[in-house]
């Protein structure tokens, strides 16, 4: 089951995943304004195509819209961060316990895969990027937890709000090789069932990634 894999069926979808890449990444920059004219001689479409694209991001929290200002990219905030990471904690907490019941074995021969791919880039060294969907850890997880409910409230609601604090804030430094091992030991709870467990490391994996998180908006906030 896949919930976004970005295969575009109108201009308008291509547009909205291009748009909501570049968000995410930060080629447009948290906090920003967002010119309807700008952005579509940009992407090269119409206003309309773009004025759709804006609203689609509204709904997924990237964007939100102010009295006499316009549409905005939403800005990196302690406030903020501190807000979303207290609800992805609890929501992701309960994916993990679920995911504990109800992944299939061949899922979690799938997720123990993954996590062997995105192993030699962290002994590496290198920054711990994981693209959207499946070939995302938590993605495979919210997926696993097999609720519906759950799934549409962290993949439809949340999710590129939180990749856009960790990819901008959280995928480097020392942070990533501790990641990595917490994701491993999840992993590890989720394989022997142990929903208790699961619940437990990925609640504190969260709480880890929200301080380091963090610490960086602290530094960048008195640079």
């Amino acid at each position: 089951m896949t919930f976004f894999a970005e295969q575009a069926v109108t201009s308008g979808d291509k547009t909205f995943y291009q748009l909501r890449r570049d968000i995410v990444e930060g080629n447009i920059a948290a906090g920003s304004k967002l010119s309807e004219t700008e952005l579509s001689t940009k992407y090269a479409v119409s206003r309309a195509v773009i004025r759709e694209a804006i609203n689609r991001l509204e709904s997924c929290n990237l964007v939100e819209r102010k009295a006499n200002i316009g549409a905005r990219v939403v800005a990196l905030t302690p406030e903020g961060l501190l807000e979303l990471y207290q609800v992805r904690e609890s929501l992701e907490g309960m994916a993990a316990r679920l995911a504990a019941q109800n992944m299939s074995q061949q899922e979690i021969d799938e997720l123990n895969q993954l996590l062997a791919s995105h192993s030699e880039s962290v002994q590496q060294g290198q920054n711990y990027y994981q693209e959207a969907g499946d070939v995302d850890f938590h993605y495979r997880i919210i997926i696993g937890s097999k609720n519906q409910h759950l799934i549409n409230m962290l993949l439809n609601g949340l999710y590129h709000l939180v990749r856009m604090y960790r990819v901008q804030l959280g995928m480097a430094g020392p942070r990533v090789t501790t990641a990595f091992d917490e994701h491993k030991h999840i992993v590890q709870a989720i394989s022997n069932r142990d929903e208790e467990l699961a619940e437990m490391l990925m609640r504190r994996h969260i709480l880890y990634s929200k301080n380091n998180i963090a610490r960086k908006l602290a530094a960048d906030n008195a640079s």
